[in-house]
This record gives structure tokens, C-alpha cells and sequence, in this order.
């Protein structure tokens, strides 16, 4: 490798377990060598004792696919990330000492799977092409989206089907109303093949009552979460395009909320006292036998006298649970 001239486009590296390594240093140097040659696909299939990656393969700034197998990702405390990396499969993987709360930057990732990974909570990435992320690790996902993406059918193959097949196990789930539009980029079902059954923590930013797609998935995964027991939804500023009447009629219209057995917490964050907010915390007073606790706090931008009538009607409204104590927080 160090007479090869030129640029090396892809390294497949296979350390078999009958090799018995007393340390990595002929690998170290190889990773060094790589991270001069521009490479863009690097595969690590490593059957020996756990190799911790070295400082150098973060160098690799023109890395499209990184897939590494029983290895240790510690990433220096300046790396910021891999501007070109599309491709991550990890496998048998533990997260070094030095992510901490540490966000990476990849804005040209679009797969993502984690097998057999420890620590993956502490794995925080900001991924806005990102179309298949697949884990049974995972315990908390959140998926925010800076603004709306203007062609969502062109997203492929995202949908909420797929995504909770891909989740099996996750336990606290943040989406925000932008993503939830991505999703309705094909009809959301009335049941998904995997019902997200250990999914405990649920919540929604940025969500507008007044947009159908949303209303239909915000149903949908609650719908197909039966062990959830908190939820959250902050509301945003409806603007001139939110549809309220057609939202309320579907809230009135279907029957599109089974009990949530085991919700015990809501909270509904900057409401506008819109009919379709109105319809949608009705519903779920409605459906919530063991509910504990629902706290609604009004939008700032809310009038004081409009604050008043959303605080009279939330009140009245009927609850399955004879515990439920609503809390409304002008």
C-alpha cells in the first residue's frame, strides 16, 4: 500500500478470528495510509478482538460508505463530521468515550443500519437525506426536519409501515408535523403490520390541526402504540393554508381512536383553541381510561378573553377516566 500511486477508491479489510493479534499497529498504519488516498469506500470486517477506529479514518472526508463490523467508533473531539458519507452499517459496534452529547453533521446520508450496537443512545447525528434507518437497538429516535420538503412523493419508500418495521423496539419517539407529511406520502392504514408495542413516549413538535396528512398520521401511530403512556404535542401558528373545516370533519366524522389503555400523561403545548385542537384533546379524553394527567397550555399569542372560552370548554368535556385531572395553564 505505501508504493501504490495514486488514489485507492475502495478497502475491503477481513482480520479473521484464527489470526491472534497482540495489537492493531499494521492496521493503524493501514487506516493512515487510506486516509492519504482518497478513499471512498471503506468495509471493516473484523472477527478478532474489538479495534478501536484511530483518529486518522475521520479524516476521510470523501468516505461514501463506511460499513465496519466489531469495531470501537471514538471519533477525535474536534470531528465534526462526513460531508460525503451516504452509507453507514455497523454491526457489533460500541460508541467511544468521546461523543458524549456530541451532534455529527451528514448531510449526504441516506442509509443507516445498526446491528448488535452498544451505546447507541449517545450516537446523535443530524441526517436530513436520510431515508432507511434500520435498528434493533435503538430506544429514542427523534426526527425533526428545518422546514418542509416541498415534494415528499418523491421520497422513496418512506412510510409508517416502514419505519416501524425497522424500529422494533423503540421506547421514546419525537416527530415533528414536517416529517408527519413525509409519511403521507402514502395513506396512512388504519392498522401497521407491527404495532409499536413498546413504544411508552410519544411526541409531536411543530404540529398543525389544521393539516389533514398530519391529523391522519398523529392518529395513526396512536392508533398502533397500545402500551403508550405519555404524550406531548406542541402545536404551531396555523397559517392561511391550514384547512379547519376539513380537518374537523374528519375528527367528527370517524371513529379513528381505539382506548389507549395505558396513556397516563398528555400534554398539549401552544393551542390556538382551534375546533380541530378542540376535537383532537376531546378525542382523546374520550379514549383514555387510565389518564392521570392532560395539561393544555394555550399559545402567548393567544387573546386573554379567547384564553378564558378554551379553558370553559376543555373543562366540560367528558372523560373516560374518574381520575384524569385537567390542568390548563393560562
Amino acid at each position: 500500500m505505501i508504493k501504490h500511486q495514486g488514489p485507492i477508491s475502495k478497502f475491503v479489510l477481513h482480520i479473521p478470528k484464527e489470526i491472534v493479534l497482540d495489537s492493531f499497529q499494521e492496521v493503524d498504519l493501514w487506516m493512515l495510509i487510506l486516509s492519504r488516498k482518497s478513499v471512498k469506500k471503506l468495509n471493516i470486517i473484523n472477527q478478532n478482538r474489538m479495534y478501536s477506529i484511530p483518529s486518522c479514518v475521520f479524516a476521510c472526508l470523501e468516505l461514501r460508505k463506511l460499513h465496519l463490523y466489531n469495531c470501537i467508533f471514538n471519533p477525535p473531539l474536534e470531528f465534526q463530521g462526513f460531508p460525503n458519507l451516504e452509507d453507514i452499517y455497523f454491526k457489533r459496534f460500541s460508541m467511544g468515550d468521546n461523543i458524549g452529547q456530541t451532534v455529527f453533521n451528514l448531510p449526504q446520508l441516506k442509509k443507516l443500519k445498526l446491528y448488535g450496537c452498544c451505546d447507541v443512545n449517545n450516537f446523535n447525528i443530524n441526517a436530513m437525506l436520510l431515508r432507511l434507518l434500520h435498528s434493533k437497538q435503538l430506544y429514542a429516535v427523534c426526527i425533526r426536519l428545518s422546514k418542509p420538503i416541498e415534494d415528499s412523493l418523491r421520497v422513496e419508500r418512506f412510510n409508517l409501515a416502514l419505519m416501524s418495521s425497522n424500529l422494533p423496539n423503540i421506547v421514546s419517539f419525537t416527530i415533528d408535523g414536517y416529517f408527519l407529511k413525509v409519511l403521507a406520502a402514502e395513506k396512512f392504514p388504519n392498522r401497521l403490520p407491527h404495532a409499536e408495542k413498546c413504544l411508552r413516549q410519544l411526541e409531536f413538535q411543530r404540529f398543525s390541526s389544521g393539516d389533514l396528512d398530519q391529523v391522519q398520521g398523529a392518529l395513526c401511530m396512536l392508533r398502533n402504540s397500545p402500551n403508550l403512556e405519555t404524550l406531548h404535542m406542541t402545536h404551531m401558528q396555523m397559517g392561511s393554508d391550514a384547512d379547519l373545516e376539513l380537518t374537523s370533519n374528519y375528527l367528527e366524522s370517524h371513529d379513528s381512536l381505539q382506548n389507549l389503555c395505558m396513556l397516563q400523561s398528555v400534554e398539549m403545548t401552544s393551542i390556538e383553541g382551534s375546533r380541530p385542537e378542540l376535537l383532537f384533546i376531546k378525542l382523546l379524553l374520550d379514549h383514555s381510561p387510565r389518564l392521570e394527567n392532560m395539561i393544555i397550555r394555550p399559545s402567548a399569542t393567544v387573546v386573554a378573553e379567547k384564553r378564558l372560552n378554551i379553558g370553559k370548554d376543555v373543562m366540560l368535556f367528558p372523560r373516560a377516566s374518574s381520575k384524569a385531572k385537567m390542568v390548563y395553564l393560562d
